[in-house]
Formats: structure tokens, C-alpha cells, sequence
């Protein structure tokens, strides 16, 4: 299983297997065409409050995670986050597609952390962080 991190706005190459697109919102002047999304899971993003709250807070992105970490743990997102999960235990290689110009800073960067396994995001406390690190483990196993 590799899972790797993309910007949407790349070109599609085959070596990214299949594409899934982590955003919640389409990003702006792509075609769903020349995207080659093969999956939108829009429902594992961030909710808009707290994508609205980190763009304007760049500099805290240890909050970001903590707090989006938390927010893996609400019913809907953790059930998109087990789809994630299967579906990158089926595949040989998984491309997390995101919009964002900060390819050190996004979503798609927790998402990856959580997948590939790690114990917990640095500094991620609390019901949201231990309920997102037991699905990462159940992939695991």
C-alpha cells in the first residue's frame, strides 16, 4: 500500500493509481475531466468553519490538526475516513488529491499521517485524536 500526496492541479500521471480528492470544495477552474478524480470524498475535509478559521491562521497548524483530527471522530467523517481506509487497502497505490498551495499544511497531510499509521498527530489530544488513531490501526492489522 503507498499512499502519496498530490495537488489536484498536477497532471494526472498513472504512477498515482487511483485518485481520491480530500477537499470539500471542487477546485476552482479544474474540469472533472482533466482532474481524473476517480473518488470525491468531499465528506473526510475539514468542516467550513474550521477551513475558514486555519486560512486565516496559517501559522497554527498544530491547532489545525488537533482540531481536525477531532473532528474525524464525528460519524460522518469517520465513516468517510473507513471508506478512505478500504479503499487504500484494496489498491496497490492511492494519490490523496488537495487544492491547497501549502503542500506542507493541509488536510491531506493528516489524512496521510493517519493512514500510513502514526500514533498520533504531534500535540493531538483527546477523544477525536485516540478514535481517528484506532481506525488507523485497525488498517494495520
Amino acid at each position: 500500500m503507498a499512499v502519496v500526496l498530490k495537488r489536484v492541479y498536477e497532471k494526472p500521471s498513472t504512477r498515482d493509481g487511483y485518485r481520491v480528492l480530500v477537499d470539500r470544495l471542487w477546485p476552482r477552474g479544474l474540469s472533472k475531466e482533466s482532474a481524473k478524480v476517480d473518488l470525491w470524498l468531499k465528506e473526510i475535509a475539514p468542516s467550513n468553519e474550521l477551513r475558514q478559521w486555519f486560512h486565516e491562521r496559517r501559522t497554527q497548524w498544530l491547532a489545525f490538526r488537533e482540531k481536525y483530527v477531532e473532528e474525524l471522530a464525528e460519524a460522518e467523517k469517520l465513516a468517510a475516513l473507513e471508506q478512505l481506509q478500504a479503499v487504500v487497502k484494496k489498491r496497490k497505490a492511492v494519490t490523496l488529491l488537495f487544492a491547497s498551495t501549502d503542500v506542507e499544511h493541509n488536510n491531506a497531510v493528516v489524512l496521510k499521517e493517519l493512514l500510513d499509521g502514526m500514533k498520533k498527530p504531534p500535540r493531538s489530544t483527546g477523544g477525536g485524536a485516540s478514535a481517528a488513531v484506532r481506525i488507523a490501526k485497525r488498517q494495520t492489522q
